[in-house]
């Protein structure tokens, strides 16, 4: 954990959850007590309620389904694999007044947002309204992912490394700039929310001006684009770095490395996620020191400088350079298809570290979670035509054959389950396979000796995950 002066964080398993939970919630809201409920002989155990319905929730419901401390998982909306490991609940990410209505209901002992979408158009807000206790940061800390532009400002006046950084909101003038840029390269972002797909990296002029004009005046992103960012191009090697933080402690996770490319040797457009490793192959020890110090402290003390409070899970995608690691990106909830790797590493319970964030109580575990030493991958099987239009409703099949794989998991992004039980795609990112194994090449070949038994119509993958050059 780091709180005040950096330290290296911990590794030594943090305390149960008993005792946490029969505090007071410090926001002054309702007692947990009034969320617990005595179930046999077990002390109070919790249900759970997850928002989302990908992956990264997936991996989530799956992981605190595993805690002593619950009873049951809940996850709204959900999807045909999630309903494995937890009770879907037909109610969309954004419907906060079901959402809401339905964790009173059920009482409901701590929600876990996924998405960014809910998060920035503020669940977390409307939740603690109601004394609700919720997993995440607020809408004004949010934006921290929902505005490019904003994260952008919030490097320069707080001294976080990042790249340079340029913003428009006038085409004529961002044509303008481009006209005068010297560099060869540059990066082209939609400043709002695009599910992952709002960069461009451009190599010449030309590019960069269709980039331009297809976020600000074809409207490829909506709103999204209507403010573009652009960025220095960066040589180095990528690397994620995830923490947990109340908003004054931080507990750093495991470092983890995302594909964002469709294509390997990393061409072909940006999309969701492809795969991912952990850890990530640049987060030496003194890398990871120097993110703790330098992007996790310094980022969210900017942001209570800011009035802009930040609890929840603060993701930094960085680009680790000769001159140190410098942040391309924040978001503002677990990424995803890391989180995949993550849950799979993480060997402590998730529970108590989500609540003590929630609760401001980070600093009472006095130490961070345990970690399996052994390498994660994650490569993900997506839909024809993907991130373009694709088809729904292809038949999945072979995923049962892998269901009593050790420390192997397919966790299911984009898929149903008919009434005669099978698996159909339902959306372009269809699911991970996910594996540890005793060194990285072993954990993907063991990803990729599973994909060959999954199949469905027009089914594509990553072959380099993990095995893509220093850029």
């Amino acid at each position: 954990m780091v709180q005040g002066p950096p330290v290296p964080s911990s590794v030594l398993q943090g305390p149960s959850l008993h005792g946490i939970l029969m505090g007071e919630y410090s926001r002054g809201q309702e007692s947990l007590g009034t969320c617990l409920e005595h179930r046999g002989s077990k002390e109070r155990v919790l249900d759970i309620l997850v928002v989302g319905s990908g992956g990264r929730e997936h991996a989530l419901a799956w992981k605190l389904s595993q805690s002593p401390d619950v009873e049951t998982v809940f996850c709204a909306p959900g999807n045909g694999g999630i309903s494995l490991d937890a009770t879907c609940v037909p109610i969309e990410a954004t419907d906060f007044r079901n959402l809401i209505a339905f964790a009173k209901e059920k009482n409901i002992g701590l929600t876990v947002v996924g998405p960014e979408v809910p998060l920035c158009d503020g669940i977390v807000d409307a939740f603690q309204k109601e004394g609700l206790l919720i997993f995440g940061p607020n809408r004004r800390a949010a934006e921290i992912e929902g505005s490019k532009a904003f994260a952008r400002d919030l490097c320069l006046n707080h001294h976080i490394p990042g790249p340079h950084s340029w913003t428009f909101t006038n085409l004529a003038q961002a044509y303008g700039f481009l006209q005068a840029y010297n560099g060869e390269q540059i990066v082209v972002k939609a400043s709002g929310l695009a599910a992952g797909k709002g960069v461009r990296i451009c190599s010449s002029l030309d590019e960069a001006r269709r980039a331009v004009s297809d976020m600000m005046d074809a409207n490829l992103f909506g709103e999204a684009g209507h403010k573009v960012v652009f960025e220095q191009f960066l040589q180095g090697e990528e690397c994620s770095i995830l923490a947990l933080t109340d908003g004054d402690t931080i507990v750093p996770l495991e470092s983890a490395m995302d594909h964002k490319a469709l294509l390997e040797g990393d061409q072909g457009p940006n999309t969701g996620g492809m795969g991912a490793i952990s850890p990530a192959p640049a987060a030496n020890p003194r890398t990871i020191k120097q993110v703790e110090s330098h992007v996790l402290v310094q980022t969210i003390h900017a942001m209570a400088q800011e009035g802009r409070k930040y609890c929840g899970v603060l993701y930094a995608g960085l680009m680790v350079t000769p001159l140190g690691p410098r942040v391309l990106e924040f978001n503002a909830r677990f990424g995803d298809p890391e989180t995949q790797v993550l849950m799979i590493r993480m060997k402590s319970d998730l529970l108590p570290f989500l609540i003590a964030s929630s609760k401001g109580d980070l600093s009472a575990l006095k130490a961070g979670p345990v970690w399996d030493q052994r390498p994660a991958a994650t490569v993900v099987a997506v839909s024809g035509g993907y991130p373009g239009p694709y088809e729904k409703g292809k038949p999945i099949e072979g995923l049962d054959s892998l269901r009593e794989e050790e420390d192997l998991v397919v966790f299911h992004s984009g898929t149903v389950r008919d009434p005669e039980g099978v698996f159909r795609t339902n959306g372009g990112r269809v699911l991970s396979v996910t594996a540890l194994g005793s060194n990285m090449d072993q954990a993907l070949a063991r990803c990729y000796a599973a994909l060959d038994k999954i199949h469905f119509e027009g089914m594509s993958f990553r072959k380099d995950i993990g095995r893509r050059k220093k850029k």
